[in-house]
Order: C-alpha cells, then structure tokens, then sequence
C-alpha cells in the first residue's frame, strides 16, 4: 500500500472514523463504572484473541460480571472463549482487586492520575490488574475516550512495517519498546496529515476490513 492509497481511504472511511471516536468520547463522558468495568473486561478478553471474541465474551459474562465467582465467569466464557478458565480467573481477580483498591470506583480511579503516562502505567504494569499488556491498557483507554494511545496490535504493526515506519511487524516486548514504536507511529502520523487517533483505527481497518471498537 502506498501512502496515497491510505490517504485516499482514509478520505472516504473518516466519517466513520469521527463516528466510532465520538462514541468512544461519549463512553469516558457518560458512563456508569459498571460500564467502565465493562470496557476493561472487553479487553482482557481481547488480549491474545480477537475483538470479536470478546464482544462474545462480554455479552455471555455479562450477567456475573459484577457479582459472579471466579467459577460462574469461567463458565460463562465455555464455548465463547479460547481461553475460558485463565480469562474468567484473570477478570474475577482484576475486580476483586479494584473492589479492595477504589471500590470498583472506575471513574474515580481514572480522573486521579496526573499523566496519561501513570493512567496506561496502572493497568498495563501493574500485577493486580490482570491480562492487560501495554496494547490493551491503550486498547481500554481508547475506547473510553482518551487519546493519544496507540493501539499496536498485529494489525497496525504490520502496516507500519510495510510503510518502513518500523523495522520489523514483532510485538514490542517492555515499555520502552513500546513507546518506542507509538512515537514513531505518531510522527508518521504528522508526516501524513492524519490525525493520530484516526490513524489507529484507519490502519486497523486497512487490514481488517472494518473499523470495530
């Protein structure tokens, strides 16, 4: 793909870009912590499988989300996930944890860092909060609103690979790698003219075929 090519998609597929970050802004601006907690477990979901698998996975946890054991979330993820005992112990866990940390206060939580460095730090870095890497704490943050965190799932590494932005399509391995690779993808985005937000979701789409969440 040519850097015109995606300029030229990126013109046709923008109105549906700004519509899906509007949702996502509109998430971080209205919604309740249980649904807060619910966009963290998409992506504990997400983490290692695909956003397909983990809208399944959440509409099947849904109604133990909150209350469930550890038993009743790995039972609802038989025959929706790849991974049903370690994602259901992962999200049971997590909420336990943030029960003991902020009483499951998400929002809360999230309007008391002073950088967004500390905000992604806190559930990608930290070994209460389990399941989420470095993508899916910027995977999380994203689709509640908040920008600046790029997504580098297998997707967008790929494409930016191919545009000789980075070296090499591997997942990055530690925090710094992965700043590393979203900088660079942020000044590609400069390069282009395309807002580095909607380049996260542009890029996905190239690959994907649609523009999910």
């Amino acid at each position: 793909m040519r850097v015109e090519e995606l300029k030229q998609i990126h013109k046709e597929k923008r109105p549906e870009i700004l519509a899906r970050l509007s949702e996502f802004e509109e998430v971080g601006r209205s919604a309740s912590d249980e649904r807060l907690f619910e966009e963290l477990t998409f992506c504990i979901y997400t983490a290692g499988a695909s956003a397909r698998m983990g809208l399944r996975s959440v509409e099947r946890a849904r109604p133990v989300l909150l209350t469930g054991s550890m038993e009743d979330l790995q039972r609802a993820l038989r025959r929706t996930h790849r991974w049903p005992e370690a994602r259901g112990a992962y999200v049971y866990q997590t909420r336990e944890y943030l029960r003991r940390e902020c009483g499951l206060r998400v929002r809360e939580l999230l309007d008391g860092f002073e950088t967004a460095d500390a905000r992604r730090d806190f559930f990608a870095a930290n070994r209460e909060v389990r399941g989420l890497s470095y993508k899916e704490a910027s995977h999380f943050l994203r689709n509640i609103g908040y920008r600046g965190y790029g997504i580098l799932d297998k997707h967008i590494l790929a494409r930016l690979a191919e545009f000789g932005v980075i070296e090499s399509p591997k997942p990055p391995s530690t925090k710094k790698k992965y700043a590393s690779l979203e900088e660079k993808m942020k000044l590609f985005a400069e390069s282009v003219e395309i807002d580095f937000d909607e380049l996260d979701l542009l890029l996905w789409y190239t690959k994907a075929g649609e523009i999910l969440k």
